[in-house]
Protein backbone atom coordinates (compact mmCIF):
# COMPACT_ATOMS: atom_id res chain seq x y z
CA UNK A 1 0.00 0.00 0.00
CA UNK A 2 1.18 3.57 -0.60
CA UNK A 3 0.71 5.03 2.71
CA UNK A 4 -2.06 7.31 1.75
CA UNK A 5 -4.99 7.48 4.64
CA UNK A 6 -9.09 7.92 3.91
CA UNK A 7 -10.30 9.59 6.81
CA UNK A 8 -13.97 8.56 7.00
CA UNK A 9 -16.40 11.01 6.84
CA UNK A 10 -17.80 12.03 10.73
CA UNK A 11 -21.34 12.97 9.76
CA UNK A 12 -20.80 14.56 6.46
CA UNK A 13 -18.90 17.97 7.71
CA UNK A 14 -15.43 18.75 6.59
CA UNK A 15 -12.95 21.26 6.74
CA UNK A 16 -14.52 24.93 4.89
CA UNK A 17 -14.02 28.52 4.68
CA UNK A 18 -16.02 28.80 8.51
CA UNK A 19 -13.13 26.92 10.25
CA UNK A 20 -10.61 28.80 8.43
CA UNK A 21 -7.67 30.76 10.99
CA UNK A 22 -5.24 33.20 9.49
CA UNK A 23 -2.73 34.78 11.59
CA UNK A 24 0.23 37.27 10.09
CA UNK A 25 3.02 37.88 12.55
CA UNK A 26 1.41 36.39 15.32
CA UNK A 27 -1.73 38.37 14.62
CA UNK A 28 -5.20 36.78 13.88
CA UNK A 29 -6.58 38.31 10.62
CA UNK A 30 -10.00 39.07 10.26
CA UNK A 31 -10.44 41.00 7.07
CA UNK A 32 -9.16 37.86 4.25
CA UNK A 33 -11.12 36.47 1.71
CA UNK A 34 -8.61 34.11 0.01
CA UNK A 35 -4.95 32.36 0.41
CA UNK A 36 -3.77 30.26 -1.70
CA UNK A 37 -0.02 28.29 -1.17
CA UNK A 38 1.91 25.45 -2.52
CA UNK A 39 5.30 24.29 -3.15
CA UNK A 40 6.13 22.23 -6.43
CA UNK A 41 9.25 20.56 -6.90
CA UNK A 42 11.19 19.50 -9.78
CA UNK A 43 10.93 15.74 -10.29
CA UNK A 44 12.33 14.27 -13.15
CA UNK A 45 13.28 10.57 -14.29
CA UNK A 46 16.55 9.61 -14.76
CA UNK A 47 17.73 7.53 -18.00
CA UNK A 48 20.36 4.91 -18.30
CA UNK A 49 21.07 1.54 -19.97
CA UNK A 50 17.45 0.46 -21.97
CA UNK A 51 14.12 2.52 -22.44
CA UNK A 52 13.01 2.51 -19.00
CA UNK A 53 14.09 5.23 -16.32
CA UNK A 54 16.78 3.87 -13.92
CA UNK A 55 16.22 6.05 -11.30
CA UNK A 56 14.65 9.76 -10.07
CA UNK A 57 16.47 12.62 -9.71
CA UNK A 58 15.30 15.90 -7.24
CA UNK A 59 15.76 19.23 -7.52
CA UNK A 60 14.93 22.67 -5.82
CA UNK A 61 11.50 23.05 -4.25
CA UNK A 62 9.84 26.04 -5.40
CA UNK A 63 7.34 27.36 -2.80
CA UNK A 64 4.35 30.45 -4.11
CA UNK A 65 1.38 32.22 -1.98
CA UNK A 66 -1.16 34.77 -2.42
CA UNK A 67 -3.65 36.42 -0.17
CA UNK A 68 -6.85 38.59 -0.60
CA UNK A 69 -6.97 41.31 2.14
CA UNK A 70 -9.33 44.10 2.50
CA UNK A 71 -7.91 47.84 2.72
CA UNK A 72 -8.67 47.90 6.86
CA UNK A 73 -5.91 44.79 7.06
CA UNK A 74 -3.91 46.29 4.69
CA UNK A 75 -3.45 49.49 6.41
CA UNK A 76 -2.56 47.92 9.79
CA UNK A 77 0.25 45.82 7.96
CA UNK A 78 1.22 48.80 6.14
CA UNK A 79 2.05 50.20 9.52
CA UNK A 80 5.09 47.61 10.22
CA UNK A 81 6.80 49.26 7.09
CA UNK A 82 9.84 51.92 7.82
CA UNK A 83 8.49 53.58 4.45
CA UNK A 84 4.73 52.29 4.23
CA UNK A 85 5.62 50.10 1.15
CA UNK A 86 4.42 46.62 2.17
CA UNK A 87 7.21 45.12 0.60
CA UNK A 88 9.38 46.60 2.99
CA UNK A 89 7.70 44.80 5.53
CA UNK A 90 10.75 42.10 7.14
CA UNK A 91 9.83 38.31 5.86
CA UNK A 92 7.26 37.33 8.46
CA UNK A 93 5.37 33.76 9.45
CA UNK A 94 1.68 33.08 8.26
CA UNK A 95 0.13 30.69 10.59
CA UNK A 96 -3.30 28.78 8.62
CA UNK A 97 -5.03 26.75 10.74
CA UNK A 98 -8.16 24.44 10.29
CA UNK A 99 -10.04 24.67 13.03
CA UNK A 100 -11.37 21.03 14.83
CA UNK A 101 -15.01 19.79 13.37
CA UNK A 102 -17.00 17.39 14.82
CA UNK A 103 -13.65 15.50 16.89
CA UNK A 104 -11.15 16.27 14.12
CA UNK A 105 -7.76 17.63 15.28
CA UNK A 106 -6.51 21.17 14.14
CA UNK A 107 -4.53 20.29 10.66
CA UNK A 108 -2.08 23.45 10.84
CA UNK A 109 0.35 24.74 7.80
CA UNK A 110 2.95 27.68 8.20
CA UNK A 111 3.95 29.94 4.98
CA UNK A 112 7.71 30.81 6.52
CA UNK A 113 9.51 34.25 5.45
CA UNK A 114 6.71 35.40 3.65
CA UNK A 115 7.33 38.80 2.38
CA UNK A 116 4.69 41.29 -0.32
CA UNK A 117 5.98 40.77 -3.61
CA UNK A 118 3.26 43.96 -4.63
CA UNK A 119 1.79 46.67 -2.80
CA UNK A 120 -1.89 48.97 -4.39
CA UNK A 121 -4.80 48.96 -4.61
CA UNK A 122 -7.78 47.98 -6.39
CA UNK A 123 -11.31 49.45 -6.14
CA UNK A 124 -14.29 50.53 -8.79
CA UNK A 125 -17.57 51.95 -8.83
CA UNK A 126 -20.09 50.24 -7.01
CA UNK A 127 -18.17 47.96 -4.84
CA UNK A 128 -19.43 47.88 -1.12
CA UNK A 129 -16.13 46.15 -0.33
CA UNK A 130 -12.30 46.88 -0.99
CA UNK A 131 -10.19 43.31 -1.18
CA UNK A 132 -7.18 43.47 -3.07
CA UNK A 133 -4.82 40.25 -3.72
CA UNK A 134 -1.24 40.27 -2.65
CA UNK A 135 1.58 37.48 -4.40
CA UNK A 136 3.71 36.44 -1.65
CA UNK A 137 7.22 35.68 -1.91
CA UNK A 138 7.93 32.68 0.54
CA UNK A 139 10.66 30.85 2.09
CA UNK A 140 9.11 27.35 2.84
CA UNK A 141 5.91 25.95 3.56
CA UNK A 142 6.00 23.69 6.86
CA UNK A 143 2.67 21.35 6.16
CA UNK A 144 2.73 19.46 9.38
Amino acid sequence: MNGIRHNTLINGVLHSWSNLSVAIAGVPVTGINKISYKDSQTIENIYGAGQAPVGRGYGKIEPTASIGLERGEVEAIRAASPTGRLQDIAPFDIIVQFLPVNGQKIVTHVIRDAQFKDDGVEVKEGDTSNYTDFELVVGSIKWK
